[in-house]
């Protein structure tokens, strides 16, 4: 009875968190974070037409290119009962918070054992009290939504390495195919668990009845492919390729991951700016030569990103129509990416290594839970104390990985890093920003808690793991 009082607390705190958070986001609601313009549209035609398009009013059907579907989706459902506002769907987000704190804790009491909870429920306050999540939870965005389906397949996936079941592991493929939808970067992420239980398994020598038969591997690969099937089919139709965005692939990622590191963050986001406040070419030229002066830094590599920004930005941004502007977003998609490896071609490897470096500190440790308005006036002493905060969390998770399988939790350590080594992987070489890695975050914060303990000398010997139907 305790545990279930600590853990009512625990969703308490989660709620109090989100319910700060909704209240220090609504002045930049409708002034900042554009990302939210294009979810709101697409789940106010689907709550209004059932058609997956921001052009309900176009003369014929115009796909959508960029976004995928399930996140609209789940929009629609909430303006289909409470209207368009934001306020509902930042409350049902922070209940969504809340129930991932739960989650993670029962990961984490997997992995443990009913009798010794201190962990679990550790891990359940580190969550509830992580403020990006409930930070991006008071906003119209996929990084909420996708870290509670990451986290609800990650504690499925554990259920189903532990327990060998096939409906499990099918339940688990379904889960990571609606976080795909959610978010695309995760659609290779089954194949990283395959190949995590079939390599890794036998490399930290976790016995071999314990390994998950490949039975069990091809269930989940089947299960999220029948899940991704209805989103492939649609864009064949559309678009007469299987793909997951026609739009919205690695090609702008690419090219302004070619730039990343080359300035500071601030600097590049104020020459973006003056690139997108400026058509005149000569003012343009003309205002970045004043930011060159300023900062006492070469001009041409400036004066270079302004017109590549600009140039690739009007082949979509020039159509009218809204079935031109979807076939030109498209084009622009694949110049980005050629001129990006264009870029990345002409750089030294000591910047490209500059740039990696810097990308996976900043898709780790990069974020920074403050209202967008108020950023930039924030002291940079607050600023590093909240990287360092999450460089050590970070940290603490790999620890966790090696203290699991040091206890001869190894399966499990395994299966959960394989979220670090994916994230990881994915962004390596395209621009990286620290939201993109926090659907992974939960899992994170449950590793970080075995690490912590295993630090402090609270991780003893872990106890024979009792059978599934004893064990939630």
């Amino acid at each position: 009875m305790t545990r279930y009082r600590t853990l009512a607390l625990v969703v308490l705190l989660a709620v109090a968190h989100g319910l700060f958070f909704i209240w220090y986001q609504r002045t930049d609601w409708n002034t900042r974070w554009p990302d939210q313009v294009g979810y709101r549209q697409l789940g106010a035609v689907l709550a209004a037409t059932g058609k997956f398009t921001k052009f309900a009013d176009a003369p014929s059907f115009v796909p959508e290119v960029i976004r995928t579907p399930v996140y609209p989706m789940f929009l629609a459902a909430i303006y289909k009962v409470a209207g368009t506002g934001q306020l509902p769907v930042a409350l049902v987000q922070t209940a969504l918070f809340a129930a991932m704190c739960v989650l993670v804790f029962l990961i984490a009491r997997r992995i443990t054992s009913p009798r010794r909870e201190r962990v679990a429920l550790t891990a359940a306050v580190l969550t509830a009290l992580f403020s990006p999540l409930p930070y991006f939870g008071a906003l119209v965005t996929t990084e909420l939504w996708t870290a509670f389906l990451f986290t609800l397949s990650m504690w499925t996936a554990i259920r189903a390495v532990q327990s060998m079941r096939t409906s499990t592991f099918v339940i688990a493929g379904v889960l990571l195919g609606l976080t795909a939808l959610s978010r695309p970067v995760f659609a290779l992420f089954p194949v990283g668990i395959i190949l995590v239980g079939l390599v890794f398994f036998p490399l930290t020598r976790v016995p071999r009845e314990r390994r998950p038969r490949l039975t069990s591997w091809a269930a989940l690969l089947g299960a999220f492919a029948i899940t991704m099937l209805p989103w492939f089919a649609y864009n064949y139709v559309n678009f007469g390729r299987f793909t997951l965005s026609p739009a919205g692939g690695i090609g702008r990622g690419m090219w302004e991951g070619s730039w990343q590191a080359t300035w500071s963050g601030r600097l590049q986001n104020e020459l973006t700016l003056v690139a997108e406040a400026t058509d005149d070419r000569a003012t343009l030229d003309t205002r970045v030569h004043d930011v060159a002066a300023r900062e006492r830094l070469p001009e041409a590599p400036m004066l270079e990103y302004v017109h590549q920004w600009q140039d690739i930005r009007r082949i979509w941004t020039t159509p009218t129509a809204p079935d031109e502007r979807v076939a030109a977003r498209i084009a622009a998609d694949r110049e980005y990416m050629r001129v990006g490896l264009d870029n990345i071609r002409h750089q030294s490897p000591a910047h490209v290594l500059k740039r990696l470096a810097r990308g996976v500190f900043i898709l780790w440790a990069g974020e920074i839970p403050i209202r967008y308005s108020d950023i930039d006036s924030l002291p940079t002493i607050v600023i590093r104390a909240i990287w360092g905060v999450q460089a050590l969390l970070l940290l603490a998770a790999i620890t966790g990985v090696y203290a699991l399988i040091r206890h001869g939790r190894a399966a499990e350590g395994c299966t959960l890093g394989a979220a670090i080594v994916y994230v990881t992987s994915v962004h390596f070489m395209i621009l990286t920003e620290a939201r993109q890695s926090l659907p992974a975050i939960p899992t994170v914060l449950v590793l970080a808690t075995f690490g912590l303990a295993y630090v402090s000398g609270h991780l003893l010997p872990l106890e024979p793991q009792v059978h599934e139907r004893e064990h939630l």
